[in-house]
């Protein structure tokens, strides 16, 4: 009552967000970097929601009751939405440094890139066709539209077929120069090729 009479009440803080909240979020996102990892190595039809599970370190119930189906969770496996976001953010002068860095650091730190998934889109099938469509419109097009200039669109598909060359070498074949050599230097190197698509001349 005090410091009610003083005008001066109790602060408040922020609510943090429920640990079950930050729990399911922490375990769905467990579970969809388990199923995208099993996406570039096995056909889509050969993977199970128990070898999902068994990855993730979850049960096979739990991912049904998160997503529901196996379909549901490879429908957010095959976008790149979300992944676009970060990897196309930055200002056309600056962003073929900044796509070369995402991709390096993405293979170095956690072992895939945000773009790489589409290589392997002959081995899914009919969801080959679906990974495809998404890369197309998510990553390729979307880069192609920040563009300015002639032949926006073409310069966009060269510059991804540029890093999908880099990501297939550096995190596939494993050059054992790229390997060895530190990221700076790679995208020393390598981001004005890139950058070049980009913002010609």
């Amino acid at each position: 009552m005090a410091a009610a009479a003083g005008g001066v009440g109790p602060r408040s803080t922020p609510a943090a967000p429920p640990s079950g909240r930050r729990d399911a979020e922490a375990t769905k996102a467990a579970i969809v970097r388990a199923a995208r990892h099993l996406l570039a190595r096995h056909a889509h039809g050969d993977i199970t929601l128990k070898a999902v599970a068994e990855r993730a370190g979850v049960s096979a119930p739990l991912i049904l009751k998160y997503f529901g189906n196996k379909d549901a969770l490879f429908s957010q496996v095959m976008s790149f939405e979300a992944d676009a976001e970060g990897f196309l953010d930055a200002p056309v002068g600056d962003l073929g440094r900044h796509m070369v860095h995402q991709l390096l650091t993405g293979q170095a730190e956690r072992g895939a890139d945000p773009i790489l998934r589409i290589v392997f889109a002959p081995l899914h099938g009919a969801q080959g066709d679906i990974l495809r469509a998404n890369f197309r419109a998510q990553v390729a097009q979307r880069l192609g539209a920040r563009l300015s200039g002639p032949d926006a669109g073409l310069r966009a598909e060269l510059a991804v077929g540029m890093l999908l060359g880099l990501g297939v070498m550096y995190g596939i074949a494993r050059g054992p120069h790229l390997r060895a050599a530190e990221l700076t230097e790679i995208t020393d190197r390598y981001a004005p090729a890139v950058q070049a698509f980009l913002t010609p001349g």
